[in-house]
């Protein structure tokens, strides 16, 4: 068995990992000069989106011997709204960080990684096919199974975000639904220390959105998280994304072609964060190839999960900010801990079972 695997992402190098460990050499192909090359930003871990797995980092390393250090874990969640503030407490979760930075979640992995990875890779999927007995595609995007005709887009996002200095608990995340400056989408502030902080606002790229000033949205943004926190931010780092595709393979698996990572459909629409189905999928590949499992039914779980996720999103995209006030009202106290720090309820399942006939999502 040769296995070439594309891509040295979450899901290519927790596969790499997990095929090591089971005796199987992979060989990593990446066309950047480093794993992670990419600009710094912060991501989280919600527990609610994963119950009743009750602590992601715990189950990766107790479950697959993968180790993972994050930022800190949440233990409080803000969430705001034009004129509300809910406030969540409890272990809802773990911040993490992306890009060019020393204790990255990619830069992490790679140290548990033996085999070598080949930069600067000029190698096409089609090169590899010639050459390996199987092909384990996860390059980080939907492009190449949207090219082999096995992806559904379902919604582009538009991003802007910013690196900030100042005074920030690395314990508390916050997070905002208006639509005045995130029109159908939500913004948020992820911790990366006590100085600095990454806020970031996001929104689809529907019709009635392709004439908003970005520009215009990012000051109101930029105004109201400084007012919400009662200080003043200095901008030392920003990025913009635009066209960021959401969407799900149609096949795992096509011949001895794997599809994993955003190649598969790892990016939940709700909050547009995908890095435990990305490692999962990078996991249940080398499953399959080592005979523990079939690709398909051990992503049964995550399949159910982007559904649930895609009901949410469309859910809050029919919300005005009336709607979000009394959203954000009613998290506060007792049904936001309900949802948010209960680990035997999943919170994707529980709404969007309960929205389903009316977003009309099989």
């Amino acid at each position: 068995m040769q296995v070439a695997i594309m891509g040295a992402g979450l899901s290519g190098l927790s596969c790499a990992i997990t095929l090591e460990r089971h005796g199987i050499k992979p060989y990593i192909f990446e066309n950047r000069k480093e794993v992670d090359d990419r600009f710094v930003n912060g991501e989280i871990f919600l527990n609610a989106l994963n119950a009743p797995i009750e602590d992601t980092f715990s189950y990766l390393a107790n479950e697959f011997q993968i180790y993972l250090q994050p930022v800190g874990h949440i233990k409080k969640l803000i969430i705001y709204s034009e004129n509300e503030q809910a406030t969540v407490t409890g272990n809802l979760g773990f911040s993490v960080i992306r890009g060019r930075h020393e204790n990255s979640l990619c830069k992490q992995l790679l140290k548990q990684l033996d085999t070598e990875v080949m930069y600067h890779s000029q190698s096409t999927y089609e090169d590899l096919l010639k050459n390996y007995t199987h092909v384990i595609l996860a390059t980080g995007d939907g492009a190449y199974s949207e090219k082999m005709g096995n992806y559904e887009k379902h919604l582009t996002v538009s991003l802007k975000g910013a690196i900030v200095e100042g005074k920030f608990d690395k314990y508390t995340t916050m997070a905002w639904l208006d639509n005045s400056f995130a029109p159908k989408g939500y913004s948020y502030l992820i911790p990366l220390s006590s100085t600095k902080a990454n806020i970031v606002t996001a929104y689809p790229n529907y019709p009635e959105n392709t004439l908003l000033d970005s520009h215009l949205l990012w000051n109101k943004f930029f105004s109201r998280v400084q007012k919400d926190l009662k200080q003043v931010l200095n901008i030392t780092d920003a990025f913009k994304v635009t066209e960021y595709v959401i969407g799900k393979c149609h096949h795992g698996r096509i011949g001895n072609t794997f599809f994993a990572g955003n190649c598969y459909g790892a990016i939940m629409p709700f909050l547009g964060f995908g890095q435990f189905p990305s490692i999962m999928t990078g996991i249940h590949t080398a499953y399959d190839l080592c005979g523990k499992g079939k690709y398909h039914d051990l992503n049964k779980p995550l399949d159910k999960s982007y559904t649930n996720a895609l009901v949410l999103r469309r859910a809050m995209e029919r919300l005005d900010n009336k709607k979000f006030d009394l959203l954000v009202k009613s998290l506060n106290g007792y049904i936001g801990k309900t949802f948010l720090d209960h680990s035997s309820i999943n919170f994707l399942s529980l709404i969007s079972h309960i929205l389903k006939p009316v977003i009309n999502i099989k």
